[in-house]
């Protein structure tokens, strides 16, 4: 080996050790480990604080789970306003004390809430029927109702019959009743919606409705759940005409 090559080795050496000194030792002064679910996260505008988990009482996730609290024991429990159920019943009618009941019971009650979701699930039933879709109705309809619908599907399929119909929209839907018997609550909606329908035999020809006439339609429906039953879903239990 020449004096070249044993100069440039011990410059190499001497920058490793070098290195190793600095790299090797702690000052105090070292970032931790990042933890995702802490809540710090300033000097980052990309991280996303994740929520804690909740307080007994709370649900982080709504897991249909019934649970009744006591207002006097939970600290956190306000007392129910009298305009609670603003837009949708008025205070001291059979109503709003139907309400009150389902939410003394389910504290985690939304009447708005149901109300959009059951707008939801009429159009769905309406044009799985209209359809044939059972796979859609099944698990929105209770089992009496289900047979019942399942009984007019079939007669019409023996019959070579189809039915043909666009769901214009919703115009009004509009609580008329509720009520908790044990822990099956069950509320009940006057829907007024509007659509084009018509039924064709075998051949093709229209021998009901119209498929271009708008008509307007007016359905009372009523839907039930378990309040301590785990499942959230609403399911439709009669349905009916209006007054």
């Amino acid at each position: 080996m020449n004096l070249l090559n044993i100069i440039l080795l011990a410059i190499a050496v001497g920058v490793f050790l070098k290195l190793r000194s600095v790299l090797g030792r702690r000052t105090g002064h070292e970032r931790p480990p990042y933890d995702p679910y802490s809540g710090d996260a300033a000097g980052n505008d990309k991280v996303v604080t994740l929520p804690k988990r909740p307080r007994d009482g709370a649900l982080g996730e709504r897991d249909g789970a019934a649970r009744t609290i006591d207002a006097a024991g939970d600290p956190f429990a306000a007392a129910p306003s009298r305009d609670r159920w603003r837009g949708i019943a008025e205070p001291g009618t059979p109503l709003a004390d139907g309400l009150d009941a389902i939410a003394a019971s389910d504290r985690y009650f939304d009447a708005g809430a149901f109300l959009s979701g059951a707008r939801s699930a009429y159009e769905m039933i309406v044009t799985a029927y209209a359809a044939g879709d059972r796979e859609t109705l099944k698990p929105l309809l209770s089992n009496e109702v289900y047979r019942s619908f399942d009984d007019a599907l079939k007669a019409r399929e023996k019959d070579g019959l189809t039915v043909e119909q666009s769901f214009i929209g919703i115009e009004k839907a509009a609580l008329k009743g509720a009520s908790l018997d044990g822990s099956r609550a069950r509320l009940t909606i006057a829907f007024k919606s509007t659509l084009t329908s018509c039924t064709k035999n075998s051949d093709g020809v229209v021998i009901e409705g119209d498929p271009v006439t708008v008509r307007e339609v007016t359905d009372v429906w009523t839907f039930e759940r378990d309040v301590k039953n785990r499942d959230p879903n609403w399911k439709l239990v009669a349905t009916g005409a209006s007054d």
